[in-house]
């Protein structure tokens, strides 16, 4: 009887709220429903009280879209492996705002390409645009 009492403690200990299921995906309660209403997440609602079974959270986390994850054409658009990046990418390497690199692309600064609904920016672009414009005002603001 202690094995099939110590097999239903485990079943449940790997049973979650939403809450803890939010804190575990670092997402809001909100964002939980959402998945749990568009049959994106499972989830049993026993009363009034909602469970998610720590592997379908896990299943869950691992088929969620991720912008890193998108194709455009058949291809990765954000393949940092071939020197491809987002404008967020971008922008967390110079250790400066995203509205600074879209700022930059607009004006012609720095050179992006428009995949889709992506800005898609190469490492050989990114080095040209601190190299020119960064640089200069970074040399600036060293001497004060």
């Amino acid at each position: 009887m202690s094995k099939n009492k110590d097999s239903l403690k485990s079943q449940e200990n790997k049973m979650v709220s939403i809450t803890e299921a939010a804190k575990i995906n670092k997402v809001t309660r909100q964002a939980i429903y959402v998945a749990i209403k568009l049959n994106k997440l499972k989830a049993k609602k026993e009363t009034t009280r909602w469970t998610i079974h720590l592997d379908d959270l896990e299943a869950y986390r691992k088929q969620k879209y991720s912008r890193s994850k998108s194709v455009f054409g058949g291809e990765l658009l954000f393949d940092n492996d071939k020197g491809y990046y987002s404008v967020n990418q971008v922008a967390d390497m110079l250790r400066v705002p995203n509205q600074k690199i879209y700022y930059a692309t607009r004006v012609g600064h720095l050179k992006a390409l428009r995949k889709g609904a992506a800005w898609v920016i190469h490492n050989e672009d990114v080095k040209k645009y601190q190299e020119t414009y960064l640089k200069k005002k970074g040399s600036r603001r060293q001497v004060s």
